[in-house]
């Protein structure tokens, strides 16, 4: 088996990836570009597509015109790089990119503004080749409210962390999957379609990311998982724009992204597809396609990158960061040929650039010297020999690190709790106050916590953060002073009678006075160091006397009571 995997491998065409403006949707070497129309088919397929409906047929889930008051189809939008990004919030924050999302509030929303289904809204900023989408959208009067968004760089290959949702119940793109009359008017769909079916498996398989299914039947297909049109079927007969829908399907097949109804495949709205045609889809059945193992193209389950004519590139290290102005060497290993030579490049721009970094023949990476927005960029390194063949790394873009702010300033003696905030923190930085280093929480590349002790009131004690790569930041001041005290006594008043004792009670350690005497006198009344009042063998004059507690920390503190004397 081993034997006949390399033979198909080396027998697959290289293709050139779909665009947008100027951006890759994706690169060329994604699973999405990728054609699996040689790859062998899944011994459990005919169950799969039983399960899913052997006679149930096709629908293209896009078309011109309305329905139900909304475009048929997801629409999405390209924007420029200036295109205001607005802050979103989500109901599946913990699985969400934080955004914010260049995604104008007034985008066409899936099934219209009015819909109550899942209400898609994408947008791709072509300058900087990223793709916004987000799920459940509902535009606000300044942000974005949502259920699930994500954020893609279109010129890398990272996958979402494993388990997480995006704007897709696989936990994939959904622009990449769409098809587009403009492809039609190209003439070939050079990427696989994104489709749905009735009833999926609590798993998912690369390069899917996410279930979304209780049913753990191995009856079900699982998210992710990879089908085309059969090579047999005869497409002939079907007009010329459907011919190049089912040309794509035979090609480089479908992708189960959703649930839904069985077999329908995805496209975005427009006015020019003509819907008579579209309805065609419906001669189709289930049984004319088969689903395949895609999986045996996957190089890193982390990655989109498929193995492309036998030949792969790994470049390390796969994922960095990077400081403004600093430097980074990678290194490109070639499989599947003996010609190791690379050529890099930076965010498709060969030998880089100043707006994401340069870099050079030998793989010597010299980032920007200011940040870029996002800020990210990927390296790649290309096969001399197999150019199709692309191995890449993410690069996050870091500032220096910087203190902002400390709190709480000052700091009270005894044990306190310090949050640092600034830029450009990373996991393993360290705070150091006045030169001692503090047990240190990582809470984000803002913010650090620190804990620690200290006895001694000081003015300008300094405090820096030493970061994990061996940077030092700017320095804060902060001044250590004594905790605040308010004094309390026990009782407030009271009345007793010569000769006899009352105890009183305060809050904090004090000094007792009778009259402002410490410890008082035989004349007004004694008080111990305990608080014990004797009042005096005869009523003073005046018959009224002071007892007062002082804070011993700090004198200016004191609370009183008034104590009547009587026989």
């Amino acid at each position: 088996m081993r034997y006949v995997l390399l033979a198909i491998l080396f027998a697959m065409k290289a293709w050139a990836q779909p665009t947008i403006g100027s951006c890759p949707v994706l690169p060329a070497n994604n699973i999405w570009n990728t054609p699996i129309d040689h790859l062998p088919v899944k011994t459990d397929s005919q169950t799969l597509v039983n399960t899913i409906g052997a006679t149930a047929t096709m629908h293209a889930d896009f078309g011109s015109g309305t329905y139900n008051g909304g475009p048929i189809g997801i629409p999405f939008l390209t924007v420029a790089g200036t295109q205001t990004k607005y802050p979103a919030t989500f109901l599946y924050a913990d699985e969400s990119d934080p955004g914010p999302y260049a995604v104008p509030l007034n985008a066409p929303i899936e099934g219209g503004s009015n819909s109550n289904g899942d209400r898609h809204a994408i947008a791709v900023d072509t300058t900087n080749c990223i793709l916004y989408e987000l799920y459940r959208a509902f535009p606000q009067a300044s942000n974005w409210q949502a259920d699930s968004g994500a954020i893609y760089n279109l010129r890398s290959n990272a996958l979402r962390p494993a388990g997480w949702t995006s704007a897709d119940a696989a936990g994939l793109g959904i622009m990449p999957g769409l098809v587009t009359y403009e492809e039609i008017l190209a003439g070939e769909i050079k990427h696989a379609i994104r489709f749905t079916v009735p009833q999926t498996r609590r798993a998912y398989v690369w390069p899917g990311r996410h279930y979304a299914s209780s049913l753990t039947g191995t009856q079900y297909p699982a998210m992710g998982q990879r089908f085309r049109l059969k090579a047999s079927f005869d497409i002939s007969g079907f007009p010329a724009e459907v011919q190049i829908i089912l040309r794509a399907l035979k090609k480089y097949g479908m992708i189960l992204s959703d649930n839904g109804s069985a077999w329908y495949i995805s496209g975005k709205p427009d006015s020019r597809w003509n819907n008579d045609n579209l309805r065609l889809f419906h001669n189709i059945a289930g049984s004319n396609f088969e689903a395949v193992d895609a999986t045996v193209l996957m190089i890193d389950v982390n990655s989109g990158e498929a193995r492309q004519n036998g030949v792969s590139v790994s470049v390390t290290p796969s994922a960095t960061n990077v400081r403004v102005a600093r430097t980074q060497q990678f290194s490109a290993a070639v499989t599947g040929s003996t010609n190791q030579a690379v050529t890099w490049s930076v965010n498709g721009v060969a030998g880089g650039s100043a707006a994401h970094g340069f870099i050079s023949s030998t793989g010597f990476y010299n980032a920007p010297s200011v940040l870029p927005s996002p800020a990210t960029a990927t390296v790649q390194a290309t096969s001399v020999a197999s150019p199709t063949s692309v191995g890449q790394a993410a690069v996050t873009l870091l500032p220096l690190p910087s203190i902002t702010s400390v709190s709480p300033s000052p700091v009270t003696t005894g044990n306190f709790a310090l949050t640092v905030n600034g830029v450009g923190f990373v996991a393993g930085s360290t705070v150091f106050f006045n030169g001692s280093a503090l047990p240190t929480t990582f809470v984000s590349s803002t913010q650090l916590r620190g804990t620690g002790n200290t006895t001694s009131v000081a003015n300008n004690v300094p405090v820096v953060v030493n970061t994990a790569d061996g940077i030092t930041t700017n320095t804060v001041y902060v001044n250590v002073v004594a905790p605040a005290v308010a004094v309390t006594i026990s009782p407030t008043s009271a009345t007793v009678r010569t000769g006899r004792t009352l105890q009183f009670t305060a809050n904090t350690t004090v000094t007792w006075r009778v009259n402002g005497v410490a410890g008082g006198n035989a004349a007004v009344g004694t008080i111990s160091a305990t608080g014990l009042y004797r009042a005096p063998s005869s009523v003073p004059n005046p018959s009224t006397v002071t007892v007062s507690a002082v804070s011993t920390i700090d004198p200016t503190k004191s609370a009183s009571a008034s104590v009547r004397i009587r026989r």
